[in-house]
């Protein structure tokens, strides 16, 4: 251990450092904040002015930050890891709400700070009933906190602020990455953190390509590119995918949403040594699995209940719900409720499981349910036959009690927070369906709506409490739960290594 710090500088935590590097963020936001101000200069009504405002205020906020921190030790530990990736997403909310509140939507606290957070959490959900009343400038500012969330704030930051790139940085990586396991690509994790955004951009650029091969403008292929390569969902149009009612656009947004359901590093890795390594996968091949098993399911609900009007409504169609569904995207193209119950309850468990872990996706992980597949079969087997060893693998690496008992937890805390999330609704007086699907929208960033919620619908209907205490579920869901659930934990904040 290094010397030069007492005892008492690593037992605490080290707000004066967390405050240093918020200030960077911070400064890193308000450059993403000028494509949407240069946006609104070329519109007749733009929200140039307030975009400009808000910019300067969050530069200088990073600026003062940034400066006045003056921290004595630079060293970021597990708990300042955990502190700052929460904190972060917060403060990068609260600065992002800021537009939605002084521009032309003209949002309220607490709704500008749900869809602040429901876009850099990727969630998708909005409060804005009629998005093709907002200025571009704005809906591209939307679409951005969800490209911005999709990876990651901090993974983000990790790949330009060299101050992070010490100990302290692995735990911001182990912070706010997803899955049961968190692959480094490279030594350095800013090189890793190079590598994976490297791959984002590519994947946007080549999206918003197609898209605009498409019947998409090019500010509209811009703005779907940002929200579906991060599977945020945002749309342009008040009734979606479904405006364009074209086969091309969900085909290619169906690819790219099932690429942003996959490990970033399996396909980075994939690529370095052969493409066979990414079928030799345990997860990703579960992920094939599970999305033809749901598509065998809702074709037969589709045709089961007369349905069926034509070769999209069996191909198209329901893949490109159950990818958008599985991915936490949220894209909707068409009245997809009207499929029947069945479909409905489908979708509860495409929302629930997810995809893969290191994607950009919400949901439980296709990992995680591996897991407790695998498990449960050990545990009949060691009934079956006791004197044999069963341990449990998944990609060939062995998954330990400790590992074990962290996803069951995950797992139970999870569905408790859909549960008390749905309540919270249900005794604000809306109907169970709509306050449970949107409880459990939120905690798995899927952002799909069903009933007053659905595809033409808004989260607006929320009163201020609700709004808020959904935008926390969005943050727990975005940050897997443990890490936000910990800063509540009183010994948390006491002193001790």
């Amino acid at each position: 251990m290094n010397q030069l710090y007492s005892k008492t500088e690593y037992s605490s935590i080290n707000y004066r450092m967390i405050a240093k590097v918020l200030g960077q963020m911070l400064m890193v936001e308000s450059l993403f904040m000028l494509p949407p101000t240069l946006l609104c200069l070329s519109e007749e009504a733009g929200d140039w002015l307030p975009f400009a405002i808000v910019a300067l205020i969050t530069l200088l906020s990073g600026i003062a930050l940034n400066t006045w921190s003056h921290p004595t030790n630079r060293v970021l530990k597990r708990r300042d890891g955990m502190l700052l990736a929460s904190v972060t997403w917060i403060i990068f909310s609260a600065f992002g709400m800021l537009p939605f509140i002084f521009s032309s939507a003209h949002l309220n606290v607490s709704e500008a700070f749900f869809e602040a957070m429901s876009g850099f959490t990727t969630t998708g959900a909005t409060v804005i009933r009629d998005v093709e009343s907002c200025s571009q400038g704005l809906l591209l500012w939307r679409a951005l906190t969800q490209w911005i969330g999709g990876l990651g704030i901090i993974l983000f930051t990790l790949t330009f602020i060299p101050a992070l790139n010490n100990s302290g940085s692995l735990m911001l990586f182990h912070a706010e990455s997803t899955g049961i396991t968190h692959d480094k690509l490279a030594a350095r994790l800013s090189r890793t953190a190079k590598m994976l955004w490297g791959l984002y951009i590519l994947f946007t650029i080549v999206l918003m390509l197609l898209l605009y091969c498409g019947p998409m403008s090019l500010y509209e292929s811009v703005c779907h590119a940002l929200a579906c390569i991060s599977t945020g969902g945002y749309s342009t149009q008040n009734e979606g995918i479904a405006a364009y009612d074209s086969a091309y656009l969900k085909s290619v947004l169906t690819v790219f949403m099932f690429i942003g359901g996959v490990s970033f590093s399996l396909i980075i890795s994939s690529v370095r040594t052969t493409w066979r390594a990414l079928w030799h996968n345990d997860v990703f091949r579960a992920y094939v699995y599970v999305i033809g098993i749901f598509y065998v399911l809702m074709v037969i609900a589709i045709i089961g209940n007369g349905h069926y009007t034509g070769w999209e409504s069996i191909t198209i169609d329901p893949l490109f719900h159950i990818v958008s569904a599985m991915t936490s995207t949220g894209f909707s193209a068409g009245n997809w409720e009207g499929w029947g119950i069945f479909v409905l309850t489908l979708t509860f468990f495409m929302m629930y499981i997810g995809a893969c872990a290191g994607s950009t996706s919400g949901g439980a992980k296709i990992d995680r349910v591996l897991y407790l597949n695998k498990n449960l079969t050990a545990v009949v087997r060691k009934y079956v036959r006791p004197r044999l060893l069963h341990s449990v693998n998944v990609n060939g690496q062995y998954v330990g009690q400790e590992s074990g008992n962290e996803i069951i937890a995950f797992i139970f805390i999870y569905t408790l927070l859909i549960v008390v999330g749905g309540l919270v609704l249900v005794a604000q007086g809306f109907p169970i369906v709509d306050a449970f699907f949107s409880s459990f929208s939120c905690v798995s960033n899927n952002g799909l709506g069903a009933g007053i919620t659905g595809v033409t619908g808004s989260f607006d209907f929320l009163p201020s409490s609700g709004k808020v205490i959904m935008s926390f579920l969005m943050l727990a869901g975005r940050l897997e739960i443990i890490t936000l659930i910990a800063l509540f934990v009183p010994s948390f904040w006491k002193n001790g290594r």
